[in-house]
């Protein structure tokens, strides 16, 4: 069973910077694209970043320039720095991972539990 954990959440001020760490565990033959995904109240589920296995970012617009997404492939661990946070960032937190359990596996989706991060002064 592959498990998927944030964490790094919490409460900043507008203009302030959090990281978020995802950590994933279990067995597994590869762990492939990961992802941060974002759900504020009343909204849905939206990408904010995506990383592939060979480091390959994308960030969708309203963090370009504010949020970096990195991994540490060794560790098995996602990333998510975050700066120059905005109060329209307040959301839920979650990570994503591809995951293949064998060579021969189709790609399975993981999700974690979520953290939460919210901006307020």
């Amino acid at each position: 069973q592959v498990q998927l954990v944030e964490s790094g959440g919490g409460l900043v001020q507008p203009g302030g910077s959090l990281r978020l760490s995802c950590a994933a565990s279990g067995s597994m033959f590869s762990l492939n694209a990961m992802g941060w995904y974002r759900q504020a109240p009343g909204k849905q589920r939206e990408l904010v970043a995506r990383i592939s296995a060979d480091g390959t970012a994308h960030h969708v617009d309203s963090v370009k320039g504010r949020f970096a997404v990195s991994r540490d492939n060794a560790k098995n661990t996602l990333y998510l720095q975050m700066d120059s946070l905005k109060p329209e960032d307040t959301a839920v937190y979650y990570c994503n991972a591809e995951v293949w359990l064998t060579p021969y596996d189709t790609t399975r989706i993981y999700w974690g539990q979520g953290t939460q991060v919210t901006v307020s002064s």
